[in-house]
Parts: structure tokens; sequence; C-alpha cells
């Protein structure tokens, strides 16, 4: 046993010898974040923050007047919005407007909430419904199966 501990110490002390020139050959592997945090930094956040803002002034979320504000790449929204999606497709449009990444504190109206809930139990009824119903048969007499 103490000879499979010695290998084993010698090899960990041969590693730490060997030191960071042991993969110098290779660069060191970096993460999608830090490249896009990279690719970042050449872009002004006032840069980003105008291209945000014209993406929204082209959508259909225009009329409800977010709130855009971009500090290290990273795009904040604040506002409030009667249409559920508009959340989702703000942080879709300052994604793709630049930012790397995006706090959004839309805040979503209870009435849309409750027409949302609302839409959600309704397609849930249909759905059991149609799977509860026997099925009708609908061939024509002397068609054949």
């Amino acid at each position: 046993m103490s000879t499979v501990r010695s290998i084993l110490v010698t090899a960990a002390l041969a590693l730490l010898a060997a030191g960071p020139s042991a993969g110098a050959d290779k660069p060191p592997a970096q993460t999608h974040r830090r490249a896009a945090a990279q690719k970042q930094a050449a872009i002004p956040d006032a840069r980003i923050e105008a291209a945000i803002r014209a993406k929204f002034a082209k959508s259909k979320i225009n009329a409800d007047k977010f709130q855009v504000h971009v500090q290290g790449g990273v795009a904040t929204i604040e506002g409030r919005t009667d249409v559920i999606q508009h959340k989702g497709v703000a942080t879709r449009l300052a994604k793709s407007g630049g930012a790397v990444a995006v706090n959004n504190h839309i805040q979503i109206s209870d009435a849309a909430r409750r027409k949302a809930a609302g839409n959600l139990e309704k397609g849930r009824r249909r759905a059991q419904i149609k799977r509860g119903e026997a099925r009708e048969e609908t061939r024509q007499p002397g068609l054949g199966k």
C-alpha cells in the first residue's frame, strides 16, 4: 500500500512542478457568458439603450411606455402592462438589442393575471371534456370500414 501511495505522491509532485506551463499550448476555455461580456465591452451602454428603445418603438409593446436603463451591459426594464405576454417580449427585445443580461421589473396588472388564469382554466376544461367524451361514428354506411 505504501508503494501505491508513494507513486501517487510522486505523480502529484511532478504535476505541481510542471505548473501552468503543462498546458501552455492550449488557450484557456472561455464560457459563453464571459465571451459575451468581452464582446459587450466594445459597445457603449448608451448605444445598447438606444437600440433597445428603438426595438420597443417598432413593436406593439410601445404603448406600455417601459423605462429602460443599461449599466455594464445589463438592461433594467421597469413599467406596468395589461398584457401578460409583453413582459417576455420586452426581455427578448432587450437581449436582441445587445444586452448581456436583463433585469425585468415589469409589473403585470391584476386584470391581466385574472384573464390569463381564466384562459388557462378554460383551456383545461376544454381538454378534459374532449378526452372524456365518447367518439361518435362519423362514417357513412355502405362505404366500408
